[in-house]
C-alpha cells in the first residue's frame, strides 16, 4: 500500500457527526484492523464562527428538526430540554477550540465525545466557554490553564488556520472523509447506517 492518509472531517457540535458516530467507530476499528499502516488524521472544519447573538427562532426550529430527523433514521438519541434550558447560540468555533486544545494532549476524541454528550445527553451549552471549561477539567486537564489557552489569540488563530486549510479538500458538509493515496484527495461515499460501504470504497482505492 502507498502512504495513505484518511481525514476525516468534523465539527463537535454538527449534529449529523453524532448521528454517525457508532458508524464512524466501527468503521475506525475496522480500518486499524485492517490496514494498520493506514494513518487517520481528524480535522476540524468548524460549523459556526463566533457569535453572542442568540440563535435566531427559525434556526432553532430547523435545528429541532433536523434533530428529530437524524433520530427516526438512524435512532440517535437528543435532549431536547437544550432548547428551552440554554440560550442557543450558532457559534461552533470555541468547541472546535477545546478540540484542538485536547488534540494537543492525546485527548481529541473524549474531548470531542464529552461535547456531544454534554450537548445532545445534558442540555449544556458547548457555545459557551464555561461549559468547555468544566469537561476540560472533567478529562483532567488543568483549569487555569485551559481557560488561559481557550481565550487566546494565538488558540483562535490556530483553529483560523486549520479551518482554512480543512476548506481546501474536497468535502461535502460534515461529517465527511476524504482518503489521500497516490498523491490525490478521494472524496469517501458516507453511509450513516452501515460501515462497510466506505471501508469497501477505501479498500478499493488502497488496493489500486
Amino acid at each position: 500500500m502507498n502512504l495513505a492518509i484518511l481525514y476525516y472531517v468534523y465539527d463537535p457540535m454538527c449534529s449529523w457527526c453524532w448521528g454517525y458516530r457508532p458508524t464512524w467507530s466501527a468503521l475506525q476499528s475496522k480500518l486499524q484492523m485492517s490496514y494498520p499502516e493506514l494513518s487517520i488524521e481528524y480535522k476540524l472544519g468548524g460549523l459556526a464562527p463566533d457569535s453572542d447573538e442568540p440563535m435566531p427562532d427559525d434556526m432553532q426550529q430547523f435545528l429541532q428538526q433536523t434533530w428529530n430527523k437524524i433520530a427516526e433514521q438512524l435512532g440517535t438519541k437528543f435532549n431536547f430540554d437544550f432548547w428551552h434550558k440554554c440560550q442557543p447560540r450558532r457559534s461552533t468555533y470555541p468547541a472546535c477550540r477545546a478540540v484542538q486544545l485536547a488534540r494537543d494532549v492525546g485527548l481529541e476524541q473524549e474531548m470531542t465525545l464529552a461535547i456531544q454528550q454534554a450537548y445532545y445527553l445534558e442540555a449544556k451549552n458547548p457555545s459557551d466557554n464555561a461549559t468547555l471549561i468544566e469537561l476540560a477539567v472533567g478529562l483532567g486537564l488543568d483549569r487555569a490553564l485551559f481557560t488561559e489557552a481557550l481565550l487566546s489569540e494565538s488558540t483562535k488563530a490556530k483553529l483560523e488556520e486549520e479551518v482554512s486549510r480543512t476548506r481546501h479538500l474536497p468535502i461535502q458538509g460534515f461529517p465527511s472523509i476524504v482518503l489521500l493515496v497516490n498523491g490525490e484527495f478521494c472524496l469517501i461515499e458516507l453511509d450513516y447506517k452501515n460501515w462497510q460501504t466506505s471501508f469497501q470504497q477505501i479498500a478499493s482505492l488502497l488496493s489500486e
